[in-house]
């Protein structure tokens, strides 16, 4: 299967769909196939395996293309809760199908060009599905998220010119560019645009912001793809553009290590205000930090060290994030319903499986990172952080307990959706870990090392019961909430877009020409990474 087949293959039902929505006898019915879209992005991950059998199809891509590709599923199935009756459900639909196409695209791209386009894409197009409500908080969440999506586009313009500029025969594909990097006379400066440009996309601090806010911001199917899948652009961004196979020396190996630290720093950064939220949404987006945190300290360690098995076991991590950040989003949407207490017992189980609750999908995700953290303080500091993760999830348990109970029935979609996702977050990561690894995982020692946190994280969630009043209080967005000139700007900023937007809401025509300007941007941004490129570089 050549490149563009894969890629075709993979994107094909999202911009059919999407086209579908300029046809007016199709149009009011594309808001309901949104769960078949990625249905053929689904096959093409299990026809490759988590075994790379596809030339173009690495490991880690197939285990994150078939994760997000099943939670996109999901939550398209939820998507009518919010879409049916609604005027503007094709304009939702087509923002969706957009992010959607950028989402999946970024893991079956095979050149910087087309990867670069479909990053934009998913960049891009997310902030119409943020602002949907249209409430001030969420138009001020998608200025937020707006605005440090294009600061990430210029870094990544910026490294991927550096990196195709050190490619000898002019080759644009990401392997020939990740190849040629450690050799780069701007090796140093290109890895710094990739770091930061993808460590943005996945919250690092302190460009953490637009999590807390969109997420907490946007409508339940939104957040549950906002959080597990398209941080994932990030994720996969990394572990395709560094070079792991090469250990450096000098700046190169400081820059994972620096990577590294400051992804543990988010990771507590994350526990820390994560405990002081009130809203279950907004507890999962700080969570949502701290686990990508723990994915920037396994990828600085792996870029310090020179260690290829970096890329495997943060796939693996993130594929279980994916998988259970879903499960839990889903579970918000549950817990008002009738027998609610099913629904807390079974998200609790899943939850905790991100601090690796033994036997879960977690625990062996977390195992298998240990790995490349290696023995020393950032290991440890990693390992202790299962802590701080235990005590966030039994935080956000109580906040969801303490949602008032109903005698409303479980909808069937968001029930099924649900379920899916929480047995696939238990069982998965078993059946795409080495056989080894399982093993080792199965020992008593293994049990207890991955339980002692847990008991002290539970002993520290009690504490956090009888004693959580005393907490400062923390506005959602935290630094930028907490910055009156920022928050001025942002509110500024927000107003101005709702202005556009009053201008370009009406459907077709309007919004056609907003789908189109994204998709023109991202094309000419594209075009100009090119034309860069066709530039010949000399070292500053």
């Amino acid at each position: 299967m050549t490149a563009t087949l894969l890629l075709a293959t993979t994107l094909a039902l999202p911009l059919g769909l999407l086209a579908a929505l300029a046809l007016p006898a199709l149009r009011p019915r594309v808001p309901g196939l949104l769960a078949l879209a990625p249905l053929p992005a689904l096959g093409v991950a299990l026809a490759a395996t988590p075994l790379g059998l596809d030339p173009l199809l690495d490991a880690a891509s197939a285990m994150l293309l078939g994760a997000v590709a099943f939670l996109w599923i999901a939550a398209g199935a939820c998507a009518p809760m919010i879409l049916r009756g609604a005027a503007d459900a094709p304009r939702l639909a087509g923002w969706w199908l957009l992010t959607l196409a950028g989402n999946l695209g970024v893991f079956v791209a095979a050149d910087l060009a087309s990867f670069y386009l479909v990053y934009a894409m998913v960049s891009l197009s997310a902030y119409g599905l943020v602002v949907h409500d249209g409430t001030p908080r969420a138009r001020a969440a998608g200025f937020a998220y707006l605005a440090l999506g294009m600061l990430g586009e210029a870094l990544l313009l910026m490294g991927f010119v550096l990196a195709a500029a050190a490619v000898p025969d002019g080759s644009l594909a990401i392997r020939d560019a990740v190849a040629a990097l450690p050799g780069s006379p701007w090796r140093d400066a290109t890895l710094i645009f990739l770091l930061a440009g993808f460590g943005l996309k996945i919250g690092l601090v302190p460009l953490h912001v637009w999590i807390p806010l969109a997420h907490s911001a946007a409508p339940l199917p939104v957040s549950v793809v906002l959080s597990g899948a398209v941080v994932k652009a990030g994720v996969i961004g990394l572990l395709r553009f560094l070079p792991f196979d090469a250990a450096m020396a000098d700046l190169g190996a400081n820059l994972g290590m620096a990577f590294a630290i400051i992804g543990l720093v988010t990771a507590y950064y994350g526990v820390l205000v994560g405990i002081t939220q009130s809203n279950p949404k907004t507890v999962l987006a700080y969570s949502t930090l701290s686990q990508m945190g723990l994915v920037a300290a396994v990828v600085g360690m792996g870029l310090a060290a020179g260690d290829a098995g970096a890329v495997t076991a943060a796939s693996l991590y993130a594929v279980h994030h994916v998988l259970a950040k879903g499960a839990l989003f889903l579970a918000v949407g549950l817990a008002a319903a009738r027998r609610a207490w099913l629904v807390l017992g079974l998200t609790a189980i899943v939850g905790l499986g991100l601090a690796g609750l033994p036997l879960t999908g977690g625990m062996i995700a977390k195992s298998i990172i240990k790995v490349p953290l290696g023995d020393g303080v950032i290991a440890t500091l990693a390992g202790l952080s299962s802590i701080g993760t235990t005590l966030l999830i039994l935080h956000f348990i109580g906040r969801l307990a303490a949602k008032a109970p109903g005698d409303a029935p479980m909808p069937l979609a968001l029930r099924s959706a649900w379920i899916a996702a929480a047995l696939a977050a238990l069982a998965v990561p078993w059946a795409l870990a080495p056989g080894d690894a399982v093993a080792k995982a199965l020992t008593a020692e293994a049990m207890w090392q991955a339980a002692w946190p847990i008991l002290i994280g539970a002993a520290l969630a009690l504490a956090l019961h009888r004693f959580g009043h005393r907490l400062p209080a923390v506005p959602e967005g935290d630094v930028a909430a907490g910055g009156p000139a920022l928050s001025r700007l942002m509110q500024q900023g927000s107003d101005a877009i709702a202005w556009l937007e009053a201008h370009l809401r009406t459907w077709p025509v309007a919004g056609l020409s907003l789908l189109a300007l994204a998709l023109a941007l991202a094309l000419v941004l594209s075009l100009a990474l090119g034309a860069a490129m066709t530039f010949q570089f000399s070292p500053i």
